[in-house]
């Protein structure tokens, strides 16, 4: 009934050939380590994030349109109510280009 993962001993030597070659970590790495703190400063720069996480999905081709993806809060910004618990932020007059 519990088979083993059939990936196991693949993913362990990603994870293993990626803690090698990180100066941070000896043996396994999962995450990258390369994302950097952008400062939010102004409403504007809040709204600019939002639509950056939520046109994720489509950039990709995973959906059509942001509202479409199921585990995103773009639904909730348009009005809808998704899976995801969120807080709708007031928009300050962004625009999407």
């Amino acid at each position: 009934m519990n088979e083993p993962e059939s990936r196991r001993e693949w993913m362990l030597t990603i994870f293993n050939i990626a803690g090698r070659n990180s100066s941070t970590n000896k043996y396994f790495q999962l995450w990258r380590h390369d994302n950097h703190a952008i400062e939010v400063y102004s409403n504007s720069v809040i709204d600019q994030k939002i639509d950056y996480i939520h046109y994720n999905p489509v950039r990709s081709g995973i959906v059509a349109q942001p509202e479409e993806y199921l585990y995103s809060s773009a639904i909730d910004y348009c009005g809808g109510k998704g899976l995801v618990k969120v807080e709708v932020m007031e928009r300050s007059g962004y625009e999407r280009i």
